[in-house]
């Protein structure tokens, strides 16, 4: 395991808590981005393929938001 230490980390705990709010930002960037490409006509197999994810994980994750911030989502055979 490679020698990495965050910078101003006292322990683990901070260590962790630096891990779990480097997720939510990850979380928040991929939600900004996905709406971006939907909203631009990307298809969920194209947005899949960047996110290097299945069709399936990405429309789980993301359809129902995407619905409620009005976004007009691509059929499959569109």
């Amino acid at each position: 395991m490679p020698d990495v230490e965050p910078p101003d980390a006292q322990g683990p705990a901070d260590a962790l808590a630096s891990v779990a709010a480097l997720r939510r930002l990850a979380d928040q960037v991929e939600d900004a981005a996905v709406e971006q490409a939907m909203r631009e006509g990307w298809s969920w197999p194209q947005v899949a393929e960047a996110l290097g994810v299945t069709r399936q994980a990405v429309h789980k994750k993301h359809a129902k938001r995407l619905i409620a911030a009005g976004v007009e989502l691509r059929r499959r055979d569109a």
